[in-house]
Formats: C-alpha cells, sequence, structure tokens
C-alpha cells in the first residue's frame, strides 16, 4: 500500500502538476471538466476502468504523485489552503489524526460508505475521510537467502533481534515512510510505551538498516525482489506488506508455482488507506464524484492487482493470487486511532534520536 510502489506494475496516469486555488462550491456550479487527484506514488488503477469513470461522468481525472505516503501528506497539509489538487487519496491510520486535525479536509460521505466493511469505518459524525484499501505492513524474507543459508526465517518481531539475523533487515525511516511508521507502531504495539524503545535499540545493535523510503528499500536493498537482486540488494529482510509476495509471482516471466519471497506473519500491522475531498478544491463537485468512484465496485473490484492491496467494500472480489501468495494476516498488530494520534509525534522523534543518531 502506499506505499506500494511496483515499478513494474503501476499504470502511469500522468504527472501533473496543477495548483488550484479558491474555495469548493460545495458540490454546485463549476464549470470545470477536470478533477485533480493527490496521491503518494503508488496510485494505479486500470486505464478502461478509469476511462469509463471519465465517460460516465463527464470529468477528466488529472493524477498528481507526491512521494511516499508521509512525503505527500506533509505537502498536503502545508498546501491546504492553495490545494494542489481536488481529493487526496493515500492517508492511513497511521497519519490520518494529523490530516483531520490540520482541517486538511471537508465533510462529504460518499455514495457505498454504508457498503465500506465495518471494522473499516472511521470519522462517522462528519465523514470526513472515505475508506478505499487496506493492508498488512510486514517483514517480507528471500526465500532463496533463507534456504542457501540453512537458516529459519524469522517468523516474529522477537525473532529479528537474535543474533542470527544480524545486518539481514532493511526498514524505513518512520518519520517520511508510511510503512516505516507502521512497522515502529507495530512494535510499539507489541511491546507498549515501556518496550519498544528497548526493542529499537536491540534491533540497531543487530545491525538494522534505515532507508529514506519503500522505493530504495524494496527495489533496491532487499535480495529477494526481481528489482532488488538486478540492484544487487544484499539484504534479504525488508519491511514491505503481505501483498508484496503476489505481485512477485504475477509479474514474473515465467511465473514460479510458489512466491520467490515469504511473509513473517508475527510482524503485521494492519495499514488502511482512506480519501477525501480537500477543504479547498477548486472542482468539489468532480471531488465528489471521484469519491463515488473510489468505493463503486467497478474501482474496487480492479484495484487491488493495481495497487496491491484488499478491497474494503462488502462482497468486492478478492484474487486467488492474493488468497494464495499473499493472505492477510490473521492476527495483526493493531493500534486505536486515538492512541496513534496522543503518541505518533512523540514516538517518532524518540525513534528518530534512539535510531538515526
Amino acid at each position: 500500500m502506499n506505499t506500494k510502489k511496483y515499478c513494474a506494475v503501476v499504470v502511469g496516469l500522468g504527472l501533473v502538476t496543477l495548483s488550484a486555488c479558491g474555495s469548493s462550491d460545495g458540490g454546485s456550479g463549476t464549470d470545470s471538466k477536470t478533477v485533480t487527484l493527490v496521491s503518494h506514488d503508488s496510485w494505479a488503477v486500470s486505464k478502461n476502468v478509469l476511462a469509463d469513470f471519465e465517460k460516465r461522468s463527464g470529468y477528466r481525472v488529472r493524477v498528481l504523485k507526491d512521494g511516499d505516503a508521509g512525503q505527500a501528506v506533509n505537502k498536503a497539509i502545508l498546501t491546504k489552503d492553495n490545494p494542489q489538487g481536488d481529493v487526496f487519496f493515500g492517508v492511513d491510520n497511521t497519519l490520518l489524526s494529523r490530516a483531520l486535525d490540520n482541517g486538511l479536509f471537508q465533510s462529504y460521505e460518499a455514495k457505498g460508505s454504508d457498503l465500506v466493511l465495518p471494522e473499516y469505518r472511521v470519522d462517522q459524525d462528519k465523514h470526513r475521510v472515505t475508506p478505499v484499501d487496506t493492508g498488512d505492513i510486514c517483514v517480507n524474507y528471500d526465500k532463496a537467502y533463507f534456504s542457501e543459508h540453512k537458516l529459519n526465517p524469522p517468523a516474529s518481531f522477537d525473532d529479528l533481534v537474535k543474533p542470527a539475523y544480524k545486518n539481514l533487515l532493511v526498514t524505513e525511516n518512520a518519520s517520511t515512510s508510511s510503512p516505516g511508521l507502521g512497522f515502529l507502531l507495530g512494535s510499539a504495539a507489541k511491546y507498549g510505551d515501556d518496550g519498544w524503545q528497548d526493542y529499537w535499540k536491540k534491533l540497531k545493535a543487530n545491525g538494522v538498516k534505515v532507508v529514506d523510503g519503500w522505493e530504495q528499500a524494496y527495489n533496491e536493498e532487499f535480495s529477494g525482489s526481481s528489482t532488488g537482486k538486478k540492484a544487487g540488494g544484499d539484504r534479504p529482510l525488508v519491511v514491505s506488506y503481505a501483498s508484496s509476495p503476489p505481485a512477485e509471482v504475477i509479474y514474473a516471466d515465467p511465473k514460479p508455482t510458489t512466491a520467490p519471497t515469504g511473509v513473517a506473519e508475527g510482524t503485521c500491522f494492519r495499514q488502511v488507506e482512506y480519501a477525501g475531498l480537500l477543504s479547498n478544491a477548486a472542482n468539489g463537485k468532480g471531488g465528489k464524484a471521484l469519491l463515488d468512484f473510489l468505493l463503486s465496485k467497478e474501482f474496487q473490484d480492479d484495484m487491488p492487482l493495481n495497487m496491491f492491496v484488499y478491497p474494503v467494500r462488502e462482497g468486492a472480489q478478492v484474487p486467488q493470487e492474493f488468497v494464495k501468495f499473499g493472505p492477510q494476516a490473521e492476527d495483526p498488530e493493531t493500534m486505536d486511532p486515538a492512541r496513534i494520534a496522543g503518541h505518533r509525534d512523540d514516538w517518532v522523534k524518540s525513534w528518530t534520536s534512539l535510531v538515526l543518531k
């Protein structure tokens, strides 16, 4: 998720820089036939699905991709009075309170909200965000490496600090990367306020490598991904997603019968991504139509094999490749949004001081 930047699979919709100004029309009265979506780099949709929406709605969709999820959210907050677009997609549960507290979104209850699975619904009194997808942030491992070294891959947070896995893990910066932050929150959920810092001291002593974002970690440093192999990656453990192994199968040529990478299920943290109508959107009416589209069955069915995430709408199709190679974790770490809001910034500050200095 994002976040899930599989370079080989992302469908390019055009990198368009569009600065919009003015206030929302509130759904009535704009002549604009262009609606702009601001997102992290992992946004993708099938061309025919997008074309069908554009034909039915009369709107042309432009997409501004703005880096990793953490970077994109921070920039959207800084530009909220003069936003770059109409809808923002890609704020997840790790950063949601920051976006809401800074007034990034205006209220709109998207069509189909009643079909969102109950566990993913938030902000029900104001409807400032719409759940779009979910996935699990987990440590992935390179099966070939562990087979060649006759070493069992790690299965839990506890395993990662054992001497056998010294200098094997690469993760993302928790202050700039959504999966990096998710991994930090997973450790906080696992070990509590009094234990997570000690855990990271052990992880640092065990040689964890920290890079800026998912792209570098997965596609350059990780030895198990197809791109990481080409780049000479030498870390057989990486913080990524439970849906990463299916991507390695689907886009391999020839396709293997088993995934070359696996997931340490005892390291997973449940992530949910949301979209919202930006507070000062120039084309509020078009933004609302786009949010409706993101919850439509057509988009929810199409989304998994484009962005490698799970749908949140009841009855949406889950690809068989996900079921076979990347099932959701049975017991992932989770955290109440209020707890994230109350501790996230302090945790990130402490993590930065502890791990990066």
